[in-house]
C-alpha cells in the first residue's frame, strides 16, 4: 500500500528519530531464495545478495541448466574431466576441444578458466554502490555512511561522538536548523531518499511508498511484507503459503489448483490413459485400480492373469490347465468333468474325447464377411510383453535337427532325419483396426458360433486348415505424429498389429508318381496357404477373428470407443447406462423383451458377465433350503455339500471328510488328502491348516509333506498365510526378486528398454508405479530425426540412497563412459526438472543392484526443431520455472504436459491456443512466464 506525506510535522518527526534506527531502516534485507524448495537446486543452494547459486558436492559438476549435477569422469578430453578447471560452465567445441563460460553476472578471467564476479550479479554483493575493477567489484557507500570491515556493508557515521558535551544544551533553534539542513540534504537522488521502494520528492522532503503486497511502517521509509495467509487463509481452498510481497495457494495431493489460483479441484486420474491396466475408479484425491475377473493387481496399477492351478491344483481332482482370465479342470481318459467343474466321474460308456493336438483354423462366411477361429487345446503358451502386447504360441515349431539343412529359401528342413517331413513356413502381418492388444474373453460362446455355421448350409467352412505350429504376436501402436516437409504435425489413429508365423506340414499322401510329385504338392499347399491368409486378413481387419483355448473364447484386441461418439447399439448381454455400454453383472442376464438386465430366477445361476440367459442349478431341490434368485455361482444354488463334507454327487445328504482329509469348497464329491501320513484333529476339516503338521510354516514358506519341513517359496511365487502346503504363482509375466516372498506386491514385471520413437514418448522403470525389481538393467535409445533435439522432463524420481549409488539413472551420448553426459542421478528427487540433451541422440541406462528397490521414475520426452533451441533452453534454465510449487505441479500434470510439449517443441503452435483455452489450462503466473519468452523469441 502507498503512503502520502500530507503533514509537514510527520515528515519532520521522521528526521528526528535516533540515527542508528534510521540506519537500520535504510537497509534493504535480501530475500533468501534457498529457503523454499532449495531454490530448485539438486544438491546445495547458496544464497547471494539479490540472487542465489546452485552448487554440487565433490565429484560432480553443475550441468547446463544450472540446477542439476553430473558426475565427473577422469577419462577422455571432454567436460567430464575436472582437470579442465572451468569455474562455472564447460562447453565442448565442435573441433573436439573444450571452452569455459561463466554464468550471467560474471566475466571470464585472464586464464580463460576462472570467473570473476561483476556488479551485474546481485550488485556485486554490495549494499550501496558497486564499481567494476580488474580484480573484481569494489563496494562504496553513500554520503554519511562508511564501509564496514566486511567490504560490502555500509554503516552510518555516528555524528554525535564528534559533538562536545557543551552542545547538550543546544537550543531548539539550533535543532531546527539541523533538521532543515538534513531536509535539504535528503532527496530521492541520494540513496533513494532512504526509501525501501518508491521515493518521491516533495516540498517538505522525500516521501516513500510501497508496492502491492507491502505496507509502509511508522518510520515512513521501511516496507514490510503483508502476510495475506493470516486473513481467511488467503481465500485459499487448501493451503496458503506466504511469499515476499505476495502469497501462493496450494492443494492437497490428488487435487489441482484451478486458474483462479485459489480453488482446488479433484484430479480425475482415470482420465489419463495407462493409469490402470483394466478398470480405474476415481475418488476425491485418489483412485483405485480394479482388475477383471481372473486377473489380479500387481505393481499398484497393472493386472496379471491369475494362475489358479498353482493354488491347490486349482481345486481340481485330476488335471488343471490355466487360461487367460480363468482355468479349466481336466480329467483322465475314461472320466468326464462333474457339474461342479472340479471333480471327475466315470464317463459311463462315453469314450473320452481327445482334444486335437494341432492348432486348427476354421473360417465361415457369415453376415458381414468371413469369421475365423483359431482353436488350440494343447501346447498353448501365452507371454506378455509391455502392457499392450502379448505373444501366443500353439503347437511345436520344427527345428532343423543335426545333419539336416534348410532348403534354398530356408522355409523347411531337409536331411537324413527329415526325409519324411516337409514343412512350409510363412509370416504375415495384419492390422486390427483401432484397438489395443488385450486378450479378453469374448461375449459369445464358440459352440454357438460353430453350430450356427454348421446348421446354415449356405455358410460352410470356407477354410479348415490344421497347422503344426502357430505364433501370434500382437503389439499396439499409440498415436503417432506425422510430419512431412515441414507441414503441421498431426496424429495417426491408435491401433494394433498382429504378426503371425505359420508352419504347415505338407501332406505326403497327396504325392503321386504320375500326376504330382513332392514339388507339385508343396506348391499346391503354398497356394492354399496364401488363400487362407487372405481370408484371415479380412477377418482380422473386420475384427471378426477369435482364439479358442481349452473351451474358452477370446478376442484378439480390445476395441477403443471414441469418447465423443455415443454407442447406438450395445453388444449382446449389454445395456446402455450413462451413455456407456455396460455388461449385465453375474447373477443377472439380459432380457430382450424388457431390454434390461434381470436377476436369474430361483433354481438358476449365472457366473459370467454379459450373458443372455441363466444356467439351471444342478441337483434336486431340497426341502428347507429354498433356492434364491440372482444366484452368482453354483454354490449359491443351495443343496450342495458344505466345506468339509462330500457326497457321491455333491448334494446333501453329505458325509464329513474323514481324518487325514479336508475340503475347502462346496458341492464336492471327494476330499483332499493331507499327505505324508498326516492326520487332522477331527472329521470335517476344511483346510490344510487343520492337518497336524510337525511344524507351523510362516508366510513365505510352504509345508513339504514328504520331508515334513518348511521350504521357502521359490522365486516367482509367494505365500501370505501361515501353515499352507503351497505357494502362489506370480500373476502374468512377473516374478519375485528373491525366494521366500510373502506378498503379491513383491511380484514385479522386469520388462524395460528399447528403441524410442521419433517425436514423443517416455521411459519408465520396470513395474512402475510399483517398486522396480532388484538387479535389473535397462537400456533405451532415443534417435530423433535430422535437425531435431531432445527435451526431457523428470517430474520426480525415487531411488534409495542407503548405499553408494547402487541404483542410478544416466543419460549420455553413447554407451561409452566418457561420452557427453546430459543427466545422472542416484538419489530421490521429488522436485521436477526440465532440460535439453547435450547431444543429438541419447543413450539411457537404468541399473539397480541386488539389494535395493524403489518406486523409480516415469520420464517423458519430446523432440523439437533445433531452430528453437535457444528459446527452449531459455525456458528450462530459468529458475522461475521451478521456484513456484504451482509451476512444479504443471511439470507433474500428465494432462498439461501434452499441451506444454506442443508449445515447447513447436513454439508457433502457441498461437493455436486461444486466450480462453490458455486461461483454462495453466495458472496466470505460468502463462505470463511462458508468453514473455515466446513473444520475445518470435517477435524480436
Amino acid at each position: 500500500m502507498g503512503a502520502i506525506c500530507s503533514a509537514r510535522d510527520f515528515c519532520l518527526f521522521l528526521l528526528l528519530l535516533n540515527t542508528r534506527q534510521i540506519a537500520a531502516l535504510l537497509e534493504n534485507p535480501d530475500v533468501d531464495e534457498c529457503v523454499f524448495n532449495n531454490g530448485g537446486c539438486q544438491y546445495t543452494c547458496v544464497n547471494t545478495m539479490g540472487s542465489y547459486e546452485c552448487s554440487c558436492k565433490e565429484g560432480f559438476f553443475l550441468s547446463d541448466n544450472q540446477h542439476t549435477c553430473i558426475h565427473r569422469s577422469v577419462e577422455g578430453l571432454s567436460c567430464m574431466n575436472k582437470k579442465h578447471g572451468c569455474g562455472h560452465i564447460c562447453k565442448e567445441t565442435p573441433k573436439g576441444g573444450v571452452a569455459c563460460e561463466c554464468r550471467p553476472g560474471f566475466e571470464l578471467a585472464k586464464n580463460q578458466r576462472g570467473c570473476i564476479l561483476t556488479c551485474n550479479h546481485g550488485n556485486g554483493g554490495c549494499q550501496h554502490t558497486c564499481e567494476d575493477m580488474e580484480q573484481g567489484p569494489i563496494c562504496r557507500c553513500h554520503v554519511r555512511y562508511t564501509l564496514h570491515p566486511d567490504g560490502r556493508s555500509c554503516v552510518e557515521r555516528d555524528e554525535t561522538t564528534t559533538e562536545s558535551s557543551d552542545h547538550n544544551a543546544t537550543s531548539f533553534t539550533e535543532v531546527d536548523k539541523r533538521v532543515k539542513r538534513r531536509l535539504l540534504m535528503e532527496n530521492c537522488a541520494v540513496n533513494n531518499g532512504g526509501c525501501d521502494s518508491t521515493c518521491k520528492d516533495t516540498s517538505t522532503g522525500v516521501c516513500c511508498s510501497c508496492p502491492v503486497g507491502f505496507t509502509l511502517q511508522p518510520d515512513g521509509k521501511t516496507c514490510k511484507d503483508i502476510n495475506e495467509c493470516e486473513l481467511h487463509n488467503g481465500s485459499c481452498d487448501h493451503f496458503c503459503r506466504n511469499t515476499i510481497g505476495s502469497f501462493e495457494c496450494n492443494c492437497w495431493k490428488g487435487f489441482k489448483l484451478l486458474t483462479d489460483e485459489r480453488s482446488c479441484q479433484d484430479i480425475d486420474e482415470c482420465y489419463f490413459e495407462r493409469t490402470c491396466g483394466h478398470t480405474c475408479v476415481n475418488s476425491p484425491g485418489g483412485f483405485e485400480c480394479v482388475c477383471n475377473k481372473g486377473y489380479t493387481l500387481y505393481g499398484l496399477a497393472h493386472c496379471g492373469d491369475i494362475n489358479e492351478c498353482s493354488v491347490n491344483n486349482g481345486g481340481c481332482e485330476q488335471g488343471c490347465e490355466n487360461t487367460m482370465g480363468g482355468f479349466e479342470c481336466q480329467c483322465h481318459p475314461g472320466y468326464k468333468l462333474h457339474w461342479n467343474k472340479k471333480d471327475c466321474i466315470e464317463a459311463e460308456g462315453f469314450p473320452a474325447t481327445k482334444p486335437p493336438s494341432k492348432p486348427t483354423l476354421n473360417c465361415s462366411r457369415q453376415e458381414g464377411g468371413d469369421r475365423c477361429y483359431l482353436t488350440c487345446q494343447s501346447q498353448v503358451h501365452i507371454t506378455s510383453g509391455t502392457e499392450d502386447s502379448y505373444t501366443v504360441t500353439c503347437g511345436m515349431p520344427l527345428p532343423c535337427l543335426a545333419g539336416a539343412q534348410r532348403n534354398g529359401s530356408g522355409s523347411y528342413c531337409l536331411g537324413p532325419e527329415m526325409s519324411s517331413v516337409l514343412r512350409i513356413k510363412t509370416t504375415a502381418t495384419f492390422k486390427s483396426g483401432t484397438g489395443k492388444c488385450n486378450l479378453k474373453r469374448s461375449q459369445e460362446r464358440l459352440k454357438e458360433s460353430l453350430n450356427a455355421a454348421h446348421s446354415d448350409s449356405r455358410s460352410p467352412f470356407t477354410e479348415n486348415v490344421q497347422f503344426s505350429y502357430v505364433r501370434l504376436r500382437c503389439s499396439s501402436s499409440g498415436p503417432r505424429m506425422q510430419s512431412r516437409h515441414g507441414r503441421k504435425a498431426g496424429y495417426e489413429e491408435e491401433g494394433s498389429a498382429i504378426t503371425a508365423e505359420f508352419e504347415l506340414d505338407v501332406n505326403l499322401e497327396e504325392v503321386t508318381a504320375e500326376s504330382c510329385d513332392l514339388g507339385c504338392v508343396r506348391r499346391r499347399s503354398e497356394k492354399r496357404l496364401r488363400k487362407t491368409i487372405r481370408t484371415l486378413r479380412k477377418s482380422i481387419h473386420r475384427e471378426q477373428f477369435h482364439l479358442h483355448f481349452a473351451g474358452s473364447n477370446y478376442e484378439l484386441a480390445k476395441r477403443l470407443a471414441r469418447p465423443v461418439d455415443l454407442p447406438e447399439h450395445c453388444w449382446k448381454g449389454q445395456v446402455l447406462v450413462d451413455r456407456k455400454c455396460v455388461s449385465c453383472t453375474v447373477g443377472t442376464y439380459y432380457d430382450r423383451d424388457q431390454g434390461r438386465c434381470v436377476l436369474c430366477p430361483a433354481g438358476m445361476y449365472q457366473d459370467e458377465e454379459g450373458k443372455n440367459s441363466c444356467d439351471v442349478c444342478p441337483g434336486p431341490e431340497v426341502r428347507g433350503s429354498p433356492r434364491s434368485v440372482g444366484a452368482r455361482n453354483i454354490s449359491e444354488c443351495g443343496g450342495q455339500c458344505p466345506p468339509g463334507h462330500f457326497s457321491h454327487d455333491g448334494f446333501i445328504p453329505c458325509l464329513p471328510c474323514p481324518l487325514g482329509t479336508y475340503q475347502p469348497e462346496v458341492g464336492r464329491t471327494s476330499c483332499f488328502h493331507c499327505g505324508g501320513n498326516l492326520v487332522t484333529k477331527h472329521n470335517g476339516a476344511v483346510s490344510f491348516q487343520e492337518c497336524e503338521t510337525k511344524v507351523q510354516c510362516s508366510p513365505g514358506h510352504y509345508y513339504n509333506t514328504s520331508t515334513h519341513r518348511c521350504i521357502r517359496c521359490p522365486m516367482g511365487t509367494y505365500q501370505m498365510e501361515f501353515g499352507q502346503n503351497y505357494c502362489i504363482s506370480c500373476p502374468g509375466n512377473t516374478t519375485t526378486d528373491f525366494d521366500g516372498s510373502t506378498n503379491i506386491m513383491q511380484c514385479k514385471n522386469r520388462h524395460c528398454g528399447g528403441e524410442m520413437g521419433d517425436f514423443t514418448g517416455y521411459i519408465e522403470s520396470p513395474n512402475y508405479p510399483g517398486n522396480y525389481p532388484a538387479n535389473i538393467e535397462c537400456t533405451w535409445t532415443i534417435n530423433p530425426p535430422p535437425k531435431r533435439r531432445i527435451l526431457i522432463v523428470v517430474p520426480e524420481i525415487f531411488l534409495p540412497i542407503e548405499d553408494e549409488c547402487g541404483d542410478y539413472l544416466v543419460m549420455r551420448k553413447s554407451s561409452l563412459s566418457n561420452s557427453v553426459t546430459t543427466y545422472e542421478t542416484c538419489q530421490t528427487y521429488e522436485r521436477p526438472i526440465a532440460f535439453t540433451s547435450r547431444s543429438k541422440r541419447l543413450w539411457i541406462q537404468f541399473k539397480s543392484n541386488e539389494g535395493n528397490s524403489g518406486k523409480g521414475f516415469q520420464v517423458p520426452y519430446v523432440t523439437y526443431d533445433e531452430d528453437y533451441q535457444e528459446l527452449i533452453e531459455d525456458i528450462v534454465r530459468d529458475g522461475r520455472l521451478y521456484a513456484s510449487e504451482n509451476h512444479q505441479e504443471i511439470l507433474k500434470d500428465k494432462k498439461l504436459m501434452k499441451a506444454l510439449f506442443d508449445v515447447l517443441a513447436h513454439p508457433q503452435n502457441f498461437f493455436n491456443y486461444t486466450a480462453q483455452e490458455s486461461r483454462e489450462m495453466f495458472p496466470k503466473s505460468f502463462i505470463r512466464f511462458l508468453r514473455s519468452k515466446v513473444l520475445r523469441f518470435l517477435r524480436p
